[in-house]
């Protein structure tokens, strides 16, 4: 058969460490259309151990060329996430949690490959999150919000290519910037912001 889509689908830790080489060579080089959807990934997979936990996965896969890298943050993100992946032309690794999320986007949201979005205004500080901690983000803006603080938080849902736009206005537009994310601070959003 031809002209399916190929999604792969396995825990975060196992789809980019034991598979990285054909990752990148036979998927990435030669720019195939292939999506990985990699599940438990971060630490919330605690009973799992520690050999279960992927806080490099974004780094590895952002490392690779012709690679799209998105972390949704609620489920209606997760969905129009995993649309858009089949409708991209190019190998695309979607990062899924475990844990439930709350919701942060309504019906009328529509999730752009490449695009930040704001989820909550503030001209003080910048908290810029993905994937499960952009609710953590919020939680944290309401809680400064009781200080004074007025805390703008972003969602980075596309780690590469990211929205440099959208980080840019917010760091000319606020008086510093954090970010957020169940990953280790090199190679993932950390280092990209």
């Amino acid at each position: 058969n031809v002209g399916y889509i190929p999604f792969a689908s396995t825990f975060a830790v196992f789809a980019t460490g034991r598979a990285f080489e054909i990752i990148r060579n036979s998927i990435c080089y030669p720019k195939m259309n292939v999506k990985i959807a990699a599940t438990h990934a971060g630490i919330t997979v605690g009973e799992d151990g520690g050999s279960h936990q992927s806080v490099e996965d974004i780094a590895l896969m952002n490392s690779l060329p012709n690679m799209t890298v998105i972390v949704p943050a609620d489920h209606r993100e997760t969905m129009q996430a995993i649309k858009a992946a089949a409708n991209y032309e190019g190998p695309v690794y979607l990062r899924l949690g475990r844990c439930n999320t709350q919701d942060i986007f309504n019906e009328d949201y529509e999730f752009k490959i490449g695009k930040g979005v704001e989820v909550v205004s503030g001209d003080d500080v910048t908290i810029i999150a993905t994937g499960m901690m952009v609710q953590k983000a919020i939680e944290a803006s309401e809680k400064l919000s009781l200080e004074g603080i007025n805390a703008r938080v972003i969602n980075i849902s596309t780690i590469k290519p990211i929205d440099r736009e959208i980080i840019l206005k917010a760091a000319r537009e606020t008086k510093g910037i954090v970010t957020a994310e169940e990953h280790s601070i090199i190679g993932g959003l950390g280092a990209m912001v």
